[in-house]
């Protein structure tokens, strides 16, 4: 059986590779992640939705896909690239194989490719879209070209309130679900909070009724600019409550603030991306997965202060509005598999929610 499979870019270049999980063509905007480990997690990432995720790691798949490691109860990625899949995994919590994982979700697989040199191409050209097609002389790269995310925050979010209770209650926290990662809730459920994950069109009204001591604004995917109306109630948040803003949480609160975003050349996506603590000094190392970025100097004109930057290309990655009750981090504290470094701004918001802060 032929599984010659192509992966297309925009600009015309083609990569040959080999097709494993689900059958069929498929357009999307390919991004690569540089992590050694927690392929689960970011197979399970709703961030990652409408994206074409590669693995620049060369061996995936050797752990197996193991149920409580997810970060949500689907995928959302629209096809994943590794350079070598492991079909006999090795690991006494292995559940199923990757390619099963893929087969049963319908999620198209390519492997044999060489991704370190589609890494390069998109780093020196840009993110840009692709195709995964057995044929590629009949490819549609005008379809491909012309491809955008649409209603990303929307198609992720849950549908209705779910609670998740602590085991030692000391504060009521909303969780505005913009795709947000299950370790969030782990993370803020062992300090003492009771979490509220609401859908991401909850009105601000609403939020404010039910007396919470603190929101969070979660991580998500797609243009933080297309959700305006997300932004607008945010706003009506300001000062309110303490609220905290993780990843794209961070840039829709900076929206809200009236401060800008601009897509990034290629994003950080990965888990050794250098975070330095304007404050102190000292770098972090942390994990990322965004495509986009606050403007650093629309930060001060709103009343901001940038708290961390990027030590790689002086990108915003932690504000702080003194007198709003109010900060966020484009990292992930939260991080699962690791890095582990940052958990600790989750006391942060602790502090801030007893007024410590």
């Amino acid at each position: 059986m032929n599984n010659e499979v192509y992966i297309c870019l925009e600009n015309g270049q083609k990569f040959k590779g080999y097709r494993f999980g689900a059958s069929g063509d498929v357009i999307g905007e390919l991004v690569f992640t540089t992590g050694m480990c927690g392929y689960i997690e970011t197979l399970t990432d709703p961030s990652y939705y409408g994206q074409i995720v590669m693995q620049t790691f060369p061996l995936i798949g050797n752990y197996g896909m193991i149920e409580a490691d997810k970060e949500s109860k689907k995928s959302y990625v629209s096809a994943y690239i590794v350079r070598e899949k492991c079909d006999n995994p090795s690991n006494f919590r292995c559940e199923e194989t990757l390619e099963k994982y893929l087969t049963d979700n319908c999620i198209v697989g390519v492997y044999g490719v060489d991704v370190r040199e589609v890494t390069k191409t998109i780093r020196e050209a840009g993110v840009m879209n692709a195709i995964i097609t057995t044929n590629p002389d009949k490819a549609d790269f005008e379809a491909v070209k012309n491809y955008v995310i649409r209603d990303a925050v929307k198609s992720v979010s849950t549908s209705k309130a779910e609670l998740y209770p602590s085991k030692e209650h000391k504060h009521n926290v909303v969780l505005m679900d913009f795709g947000a990662k299950q370790n969030i809730i782990r993370e803020l459920n062992s300090r003492g909070c009771n979490v509220a994950v609401m859908p991401y069109d909850t009105k601000a009204d609403d939020i404010l009724k039910l007396g919470v001591d603190g929101i969070m604004l979660s991580n998500g995917p797609g243009d933080p600019a297309e959700n305006v109306g997300i932004v607008e109630e945010i706003k009506k948040l300001i000062g309110k409550v303490p609220i905290f803003g993780i990843c794209l949480g961070h840039q829709l609160l900076a929206l809200a603030m009236g401060g800008e975003t601009t897509k990034l050349k290629y994003g950080h996506r990965g888990v050794n991306q250098p975070v330095k603590n304007l404050k102190t000094g000292r770098t972090y190392i942390s994990s990322q997965n965004h495509g986009y970025t606050v403007v650093n100097e629309s930060v001060e004109k709103v009343g901001g202060k940038i708290s961390y930057i990027n030590a790689n290309d002086n990108t915003c990655e932690g504000v702080e509005y003194p007198g709003k009750k109010a900060f966020s981090v484009q990292f992930h504290p939260e991080a699962c598999s690791g890095p582990k470094d940052t958990e600790f701004i989750f006391n942060k918001f602790i502090d801030m929610m007893e007024g410590k802060e």
